[in-house]
């Protein structure tokens, strides 16, 4: 009896040339088209969604304890900046001539200074001088350092080699000598004096900085590809190179706010920064070195009030820079 003739498998699809691909193409189609968005049996997927550098940053500063910790520190330090009556209810100016260096007491826990006054009042309204200088100087230098040097990137020429040169000058100035001529002639009592020291021989860090971000982020192509379809400089410089080159300058300005506070503290200390009756952690190290001897906790409080202040300053800055870098993934 003769063989029927031969029938394809009506469950196998006839492949051409080019058909595994077709294959695999449907079969991800098929995929895609599933609820849940995965293959059988692996649960939903997680959304396709494009993260950008702010967001990779920002879920790795959330998994990060050093950045726990330190942010932490700082917002305690700003709460009692802000109100610092919230846990210490004395007047910082109040001074009792007789309880002059005296130790710990019942409602004292820190001791009086030199001129009987509340170590520990002190060290708490302390903390407003400090951070107000801090925070105001890292704006200022922030603002004028970005704006002068990535100009200067973005356009390049004249402006730039002007600005690199006016820059080398600024770097030449030793800062505490600076502030000793500076300041020096300044009588106010304010914080302004010295905000604006620091605004003035700083910003030419965060210049330098800047104008290498910019001159990188402008050589992109998308920024070319902006300026062939004729995007203004306005527009390339503010929505296309400023969120991509504004990364190490905000790295930088967080570090530097620590160091800031240093120098206030320090030439609050040599007596050319903060005058009394100005509250400053400088002041009253200044004031109770002579005693170190006789009543050591005059001088240990406030010193490690700034220590810790500057450290978590720093550890902040380190925490962003580690997320910021794409390098040190």
């Amino acid at each position: 009896m003769p063989e029927p003739p031969y029938e394809p498998d009506a469950t196998i699809p006839a492949v051409g040339a080019g058909g595994a691909t077709d294959l695999a193409m449907e079969e991800g189609e098929t995929l895609e088209q599933r609820p849940g968005g995965g293959p059988r049996g692996t649960g939903p997927a997680e959304p396709g969604r494009a993260r950008s550098l702010w967001s990779d940053a920002w879920r790795d500063l959330r998994r990060n304890p050093v950045f726990i910790i330190s942010g932490l520190v700082i917002a305690f330090l700003v709460v009692i900046s802000l109100w610092p009556s919230l846990i210490a209810s004395g007047n910082p100016l109040q001074c009792d001539l007789g309880k002059a260096q005296e130790g710990s007491q019942p409602g004292h826990p820190f001791g009086f200074d030199g001129q009987g006054c509340d170590v520990y009042t002190r060290t708490v309204y302390g903390a407003r001088t400090s951070v107000t200088v801090g925070v105001c100087a890292t704006l200022g230098v922030a603002l004028l350092g970005s704006v002068l040097g990535g100009l200067a990137g973005f356009f390049g020429g004249g402006w730039d080699a002007l600005l690199s040169r006016i820059t080398d000058v600024f770097f030449g100035i030793p800062v505490v000598l600076g502030g000793l001529v500076f300041l020096s002639v300044i009588t106010s009592t304010t914080v302004w004096p010295v905000i604006g020291f620091i605004v003035l021989l700083g910003w030419p860090q965060i210049a330098r900085i800047a104008r290498g971000s910019v001159i990188t982020a402008k050589q992109n192509d998308y920024v070319q590809a902006a300026r062939a379809l004729g995007a203004s400089n306005a527009r390339m410089l503010l929505r296309h190179v400023t969120p991509n080159a504004i990364a190490p300058v905000i790295v930088v300005a967080t570090i530097a706010l620590g160091t800031y506070i240093s120098l206030e503290a320090t030439l609050s200390y040599l007596g050319v920064g903060l005058k009394p009756p100005t509250v400053s952690w400088g002041i009253d190290l200044s004031a109770a070195s002579p005693y170190v001897r006789n009543a050591p906790h005059m001088l240990l409080w406030p010193a490690g009030a700034l220590a810790i202040t500057v450290l978590a300053f720093i550890m902040l800055g380190d925490a962003v820079r580690d997320a910021l870098d794409p390098k040190l993934r």
